[in-house]
């Protein structure tokens, strides 16, 4: 059984947004879809963790730029391909959790279903170090995936610090034990609150997904 996250990924590119046709997911993506283009336009954004780039060309459609970055470069060359009539995406690949090669920063920050992979003990260095990445005045937003029981993949373990783990399959039957874990909102509150620069967290709970909204002061 593979463990790696990364090897996950690349292995399940071709696949990956058949999560985003679930027919009873549909109105909750579109209200996101709408709130993120609402929050980003004209804003200069980075997106960590981009993947397929899914959600990379539905927020360059009213940003002003977004550089989407992620680990992996097979799910970065498929985010390339998409479609930008803007002409206002850059693509880069880079770890988020190892200090970036330059000190740019942003007016937003977008990590969509990148929080649940990340290990619980890791979080709040991951936080630190994309809070450092936005301007005074502008905004950290991350999205994920809420646990729904009968809907969601069930949980195949646990270990001491709390971190949760998914068995997953894909389409040429390989196995995977996949980092997942479902914070409550209590939990975001807290750890979003807790980072230097964050002055408000705005919460958002839909029936399948979660977004938080930390403002920078």
């Amino acid at each position: 059984m593979n463990t790696d996250l990364v090897t996950y990924y690349r292995d399940r590119a071709a696949e990956y947004e058949q999560v985003f046709a679930k027919s009873e997911r549909r109105r909750d993506l579109a209200r996101l879809k709408a709130i993120l283009q609402d929050i980003f336009r004209d804003k200069h954004l980075l997106e960590i963790a981009c993947g397929t780039g899914y959600w990379t060309e539905r927020i360059a459609q009213t940003a002003g730029s977004i550089l989407a970055t992620d680990i992996n470069q097979t799910v970065l060359d498929l985010a390339a391909g998409k479609n930008y009539p803007k002409i206002n995406a850059a693509f880069r690949l880079e770890d988020v959790l190892q200090h970036p090669d330059d000190d740019q920063q942003f007016e937003g920050l977008f990590g969509g279903f990148i929080w649940s992979h990340i290990l619980q003990e890791q979080l709040n260095t991951f936080l630190a170090n994309a809070a450092r990445r936005v301007l005074p005045g502008g905004v950290l937003v991350f999205v994920d995936n809420r646990f729904v029981a009968g809907n969601s993949l069930p949980v195949s373990h646990t270990d001491a610090a709390g971190n949760t783990w998914q068995t997953r399959y894909l389409e040429d039957g390989s196995e995977h034990l996949v980092l997942k874990n479902f914070p409550t909102q209590a939990f975001l509150l807290e750890k979003l609150e807790g980072v230097a620069g964050v002055e408000q967290v705005d919460f958002f709970e839909l029936e399948y997904y979660w977004m938080a909204v930390g403002r920078m002061g």
